[in-house]
């Protein structure tokens, strides 16, 4: 898979490069004429577009990049602030936006799902090990037998799966489940009980355990 990723911020630009490097081949481009020469040079599997840019304006070259390739997958990274430029990116054909500042995992997980969802071509089923989860109709099975998952466990595991064998912070677990609004959590209690919940349903419908914890780090989730 080869992904664009446009950014003026040399910084953030350099740690997504390197924090997707290891899923993807990407490529760079910190202006808008050196993005505008790629997209025409080359058809990307998805781009990362942050909207302002040096000579140029994101939205302009979204619309220049859906009229060529329409089947590109497009992320947005907006500002918290910029609603009407989010809407704008959605109304030109973008497929999803992050908000600054974001992290890793969270990029790497929008990534994968729309990358997945492309590529499923209407096929909302995706496969872990025994594990069966209907994107579609937001439903768990192993091995035939359904597993009753709150809306938050639903959430979460997809996140774990999407992720599956990297390590994901608690931070970043709690700003995927609660968005904007992760930041007015006291502590990461509610991330330890929605873990805690979902790993004894994985356990008692398959006799594995997936989630593993990391102490002082995270949780990964990975075949034993």
């Amino acid at each position: 898979m080869k992904l664009l990723l446009v950014e003026d911020e040399p910084v953030l630009l350099e740690e997504i490069a390197r924090g997707l490097g290891d899923h993807f081949l990407c490529e760079t481009a910190n202006t808008y004429a050196k993005a505008e020469d790629k997209i025409n040079l080359y058809q990307y599997d998805a781009i990362v577009l942050d909207i302002t840019l040096p000579g140029g304006n994101g939205l302009q070259l979204l619309r220049q990049l859906k009229k060529r390739f329409p089947e590109t997958c497009v992320l947005i990274i907006s500002a918290k602030n910029s609603l009407d430029d989010k809407l704008t990116g959605f109304g030109l054909g973008a497929d999803d936006y992050i908000t600054k500042p974001f992290h890793m995992e969270e990029l790497n997980a929008r990534i994968n799902a729309l990358l997945r969802r492309r590529d499923l071509n209407g096929n909302a089923v995706i496969n872990f090990d025994i594990l069966q989860i209907d994107t579609q109709e937001k439903t768990v099975e192993a091995e035939g037998k359904l597993l009753h998952l709150t809306k938050k466990e639903y959430e979460l595991l997809l996140y774990f799966v999407v992720n599956k064998n990297r390590l994901l912070s608690q931070q970043s677990i709690a700003e995927h489940l609660w968005g904007d609004h992760y930041d007015m959590l006291d502590n990461y209690n509610f991330v330890y009980l929605h873990i805690k919940n979902l790993r004894k349903k994985i356990v008692s419908s398959t006799g594995q355990d997936y989630i593993k914890t990391v102490y002082g780090m995270g949780y990964k989730f990975a075949l034993s």
